[in-house]
Parts: structure tokens; C-alpha cells; sequence
């Protein structure tokens, strides 16, 4: 198996447990996830797996080393702590052009092991406060409908995500936000997605895989429930649509009727949510999902 293939196999294995990538109205220098000995943030590849473990295992400083450089800094690995596999990339030189008297390269993918410091002992590091980048207040609505649904999130890193394994929401701070409507938009993308779990709204998301039309499904049901809720609170967020519709459209086109049980389980999510903290019965058109 290539160096490619294990990267591939680690993500997608992730992604079945409900992290996902994102499209960010956000800046969060400060929580970028960095080796701590060279204090430069992990790029590309790197950075999507690193940002994908945190919000898996919960991981709120943004501080990673393999083990001999944690070792070198007088800390000690936990017992039993997995590490995270991560790509660099060498070189050497081309034999067969060294031959022929040419003085070529070559560029080869490497595998590296590193820890996060909530993985190790012996050391103390606090996670950075998160520049602010703005002076976003926030919006008392808004606020309410989050806390009436007495959903389970963190706020703070560089990663907006649900996490169905731990049935948790995963923010970046407010003051990272372009906006506090789009920082709005993006929890109630996040809590459409939280609304599928069993009790709830029961919406399957075990077969999504990023790039699939399962994933693209829920990934639309998510935007549109996220729309109404925005309409329902007179914001104007920045969600996804423009830049990625048309992409899960060419997934749904195998079925003509996707759009319209996508667009009935967001109204159900939408509907589920604004009657959290009340009384009322959350109902579904059962038409609409018939269609």
C-alpha cells in the first residue's frame, strides 16, 4: 500500500466518523495547527488532517511534535496515545540521471508520526487566544436558538464541524468571523447537521463520504435548513451556495426528486430546531418526502 493510499484510507475513515472539510468565512491565524519546535502551521494535506483529529479527539491546543521532539523538550508521550500520520515531502537525487552526467532531483511523499500536547506529559503549553479580527457582537436571537436546542459544541480553533461520533459541534470564535451573520450562518449549517442524529431527525449520514452523493445530500439539507433559519432570524449569512450547489446538483441529478426531499428534511430540521425549549410538535409533509 502507498504512502498515498494510507493517507487516503486515514481520511475517509474520519470523514465516516463526521469530520468534514469546510469552507471558511473565517480567520484564525492564532489556532492553526503548528509543530511546536519550528512554529510554522502544517500546510495542505497536513493541515486538513490535523484540523480533522482535533475535531475528533476534542483537542483545543493547536500545538503538535513527533515523539522525538517532545522527547527533546522533556515531555513524554501517554501510554497507549495514538499518533497522527502525516506527510513530508524529500528528495534525492535521480540515479539513472547521475549516469549520464545530469545533476537531477526527484520528490518522494515521506510518512511522519506526531502527538498533540494533550496527548503528553511534562509540559505546559496554553493555547493562543485567537487575534480578533474583528469586534462581531453577538446576535441576542440568534443566541437563544442556540442554547434552546441544548446542543453540545466547543467554541475556539480553526474548524466548524459536527462530530456524530461524540454528538457534538465544533465553532472558531465569534471575533474570527467576517461577520456575526456569517458566524450565525455557519453554527445553524452545523446544527442542521446535529438534528440528524436518531432521536432527533434521524437522517443516516453513515454512507457520506466526501465527493459522494450521500455526503453532497446532506451537505445540501444542511445549507438549505441553514438558509430558513437564517430567513427566520432576518440574517443574511454567508453560506455555500453559489460555490457549491451547482456541484451537488451534478450528484443529485440522478434523481429528480432530490432537491425536493432535500429541501422537506431541512424544513423538518428548521422546524425541529425552532421548537426546541418549546412545547410544539415537530411534523413533516409527508408529500414532500413521498415526492
Amino acid at each position: 500500500m502507498t504512502i498515498y493510499q494510507e493517507i487516503t484510507d486515514s481520511i475517509i475513515q474520519e470523514l465516516e466518523k463526521g469530520a468534514t472539510p469546510w469552507v471558511k468565512p473565517w480567520n484564525a491565524p492564532a489556532s492553526a495547527d503548528k509543530n511546536i519546535v519550528s512554529g510554522k502551521p502544517y500546510r495542505g494535506i497536513n493541515r486538513f488532517i490535523t484540523a480533522m483529529v482535533s475535531g475528533i479527539k476534542g483537542y483545543d491546543c493547536p500545538a503538535w511534535a513527533s515523539l522525538k521532539q517532545w522527547n527533546e523538550l522533556g515531555a513524554r508521550v501517554r501510554k497507549d496515545e495514538k499518533a497522527t500520520k502525516i506527510v513530508y515531502w524529500s528528495q534525492a537525487k535521480d540515479k539513472k540521471a547521475e549516469a549520464s552526467g545530469e545533476d537531477k532531483f526527484y520528490q518522494f511523499a515521506k510518512v511522519s508520526y506526531i502527538y498533540n500536547v494533550a496527548q503528553v506529559t511534562g509540559i505546559d503549553i496554553i493555547a493562543s487566544e485567537d487575534t480578533p479580527v474583528s469586534d462581531n457582537q453577538k446576535i441576542e436571537a440568534c443566541e437563544n436558538r442556540i442554547i434552546a436546542t441544548q446542543a453540545k459544541y466547543t467554541i475556539g480553533g480553526d474548524t466548524a464541524c459536527y462530530i456524530p461520533s461524540i454528538d457534538s459541534i465544533r465553532m472558531p470564535a465569534l471575533n474570527t468571523f467576517q461577520s456575526a451573520e456569517h458566524y450565525y450562518a455557519t453554527f445553524f449549517h452545523e446544527l442542521t447537521h446535529w438534528t440528524s442524529e436518531k432521536t432527533r431527525c434521524d437522517r443516516d449520514l453513515s454512507k457520506g463520504r466526501f465527493g459522494n452523493s450521500d455526503y453532497a445530500f446532506e451537505e445540501l439539507v444542511a445549507e438549505l435548513g441553514a438558509a430558513f433559519l437564517c430567513q427566520q432570524h432576518g440574517i443574511k449569512g454567508d453560506l455555500r451556495h453559489a460555490g457549491y450547489i451547482e456541484s451537488w446538483l451534478k450528484c443529485l441529478k440522478a434523481d429528480s426528486r432530490a432537491i425536493f426531499k432535500a429541501s422537506a428534511l431541512a424544513q423538518q430540521a428548521s422546524d425541529f430546531l425552532l421548537a426546541c425549549g418549546t412545547d410544539k410538535q415537530v411534523l413533516i409533509e409527508d408529500e414532500l418526502l413521498a415526492a
